[in-house]
């Protein structure tokens, strides 16, 4: 587990501030975005990126290689089994081509055009393809598990090496989830969450993912995953990936 947890620390380190702050979108959208997703594939990170920037939500489709359950899906929806690829049911729109995505979400729901550093695509696509490299095949080959019911949800946010691993899983595992996303926007979120318990210091978010999870919870830690099956909700990494395989596991 520490190594496991190392190599993700060192895909976050590679990307700087990408995939963590959030400024929400002028327009969010009504109905959920789906994303057909690979998890270490370094083009669909850089539109999980952008979501997490724009901190819209959206229903991850994972497709890892052998999966069966959207890559085929994809395939016959979209003429080829290529990642990411975006379907927005709010305006019609289904697309392939990471930069291209990236710059409808910004264009569509963020009231303008796509930051400068976006506009270096050839340079965010090398950075995010170094990014992968620690990870090796970590969320990207099929390990079928059970399909539950009803849709998990998981409050995360790109950059987060903790929730990295869960998302890894669960691309793996081949199993559908709403991402809630859960960027930063105050200075004192960057404080970890037992320093802000030791310092009674409760950030008061603009996000309404986070302001929900303080709700229910009493506290905002990534990642947590809520199963609407069990009616469970798990901070930490570690116990997630136990719940995973326990409940859902081959």
């Amino acid at each position: 587990m520490a190594l496991n947890l190392a190599t993700s620390l060192l895909s976050t380190l590679v990307r700087g501030t990408n995939g963590i702050q959030s400024t929400p979108a002028e327009e969010k959208p009504t109905e959920l975005l789906q994303l057909y997703d690979i998890e270490n594939c370094p083009y669909c990170r850089l539109v999980r990126e952008a979501l997490t920037e724009l901190d819209l939500d959206v229903l991850v489709l994972p497709c890892p290689k052998n999966g069966e359950r959207f890559r085929l899906e994809l395939a016959e929806r979209g003429g080829k089994a290529q990642f990411p690829y975006l379907v927005d049911p709010n305006t019609g729109v289904e697309m392939y081509e990471s930069m291209e995505i990236v710059e409808y979400l910004f264009e569509t729901y963020g009231g303008g055009p796509m930051p400068v550093k976006w506009k270096l695509g050839g340079l965010q696509t090398a950075g995010s393809m170094l990014a992968s490299a620690p990870r090796m095949s970590q969320g990207m080959q099929a390990q079928t598990g059970a399909e539950p019911e009803e849709l998990l949800e998981l409050y995360s946010f790109e950059s987060s090496p903790y929730a990295r691993l869960v998302r890894e899983r669960l691309c793996e595992m081949e199993i559908p989830y709403v991402l809630r996303n859960c960027g930063r926007t105050e200075l004192k979120e960057w404080l970890l969450p037992p320093v802000r318990k030791a310092l009674n210091i409760t950030p008061e978010s603009k996000l309404d993912n986070r302001r929900h999870l303080q709700f229910r919870e009493g506290r905002v830690s990534i990642p947590y995953l809520y199963d609407a099956n069990t009616d469970q909700g798990l901070f930490e990494s570690s116990a997630i990936l136990d719940y995973l395989q326990s409940n859902y596991g081959s």
